[in-house]
């Protein structure tokens, strides 16, 4: 199949971008990045926009820089480039490490950061990441400049906390010390995780001072495993702690069953993985005294 016709723009810069969703709102106008997920919901019209507004001649939306204690990436940041530049393996190698698992470096050539993050796949490796390391997505619209934490970004699958007028520009992480791991369970590699887990660790005198850890696969969007990091903070690091978040972090999730697993599969899986996860992290935070 392929799309039903639509109008097509090339903007230069965020607020001509901007303008153009303003003034094609009666069509539902949608913007173009790395066009990996679009496209093909185009084709299969899934999504029908009456005008599309395609951001890669807009230079301003590119870049990877460290500003102060920020990692600052462009929403328009091609995936390759995120996973293979050193700002971000130095400041935020959680990140490095949930990209080189995103479907395939031909994708990754082409894939945005900000395109996956606004598209909001409930399995996707971003969203968590994001999440784990307590982003700031920032948005342009009409109005101006307002920045969005990631825990309040992520709606509903396939749903964020962007307005119709509104554009993704830029990507803000916070430098974290101490231990990460991205870990996840596919069927074949490149392929949509069944489940992943990102977690971030910091140890100060022998015991655990900070915890993060989300998930996708087991909820409709990614999920902050907030119970299984109060069961960490101040715990001793060693099997019955982390045995103990991982069971904190699976109680209470009630995922969906589909063809690739039940929901009791990926419960499981989320549990056993939450501990693979934590173990790695713990050992790179241990390294690092």
């Amino acid at each position: 199949m392929k799309p039903p016709p639509f109008r097509y723009a090339a903007p230069s810069s965020v607020a001509e971008a901007v303008d153009l969703l303003v003034r094609h709102a009666a069509v539902e106008p949608r913007v173009l990045a790395g066009g990996q997920s679009l496209v093909p919901l185009m084709n299969f019209r899934l999504a029908q926009p009456g005008h599309l507004i395609d951001l890669r001649r807009v230079a301003d939306l590119d870049g990877i820089r460290v500003h102060g204690d920020y990692l600052v990436i462009g929403a328009m940041a091609r995936q390759s480039a995120v996973e293979d530049a050193p700002e971000v393996a130095l400041t935020a190698p959680l990140l490095a490490e949930a990209i080189g698992l995103v479907a395939d470096r031909t994708v990754r050539n082409s894939g945005t950061i900000g395109g996956s993050l606004a598209h909001a796949d409930p399995t996707a490796e971003l969203p968590a990441v994001a999440l784990a390391l307590d982003a700031e997505l920032v948005a342009t619209g009409p109005g101006g400049i307002r920045g969005i934490p990631a825990a309040e970004f992520f709606r509903g699958p396939f749903s964020t906390a962007l307005a119709a007028d509104e554009i993704l520009t830029e990507i803000r992480l916070p430098r974290r010390e101490g231990g990460h791991a991205f870990i996840e369970f596919a069927r074949t590699h490149g392929t949509f995780a069944i489940v992943a887990v990102a977690a971030q660790i910091e140890l100060d005198g022998g015991r655990i001072s900070r915890a993060a850890l989300a998930l996708t696969g087991v909820a409709p969007t990614a999920v902050r495993a907030t119970a299984a990091e109060r069961a960490l903070v101040g715990a001793t690091p060693d099997t019955a702690a982390i045995a103990a978040a991982a069971d904190a972090a699976v109680s209470g999730l009630t995922p969906a069953g589909d063809v690739h697993a039940s929901a009791t599969t990926r419960t499981e899986l989320a549990r056993t993985y939450v501990r693979r996860a934590l173990d790695l992290a713990l050992s790179r935070a241990q390294d690092r005294r």
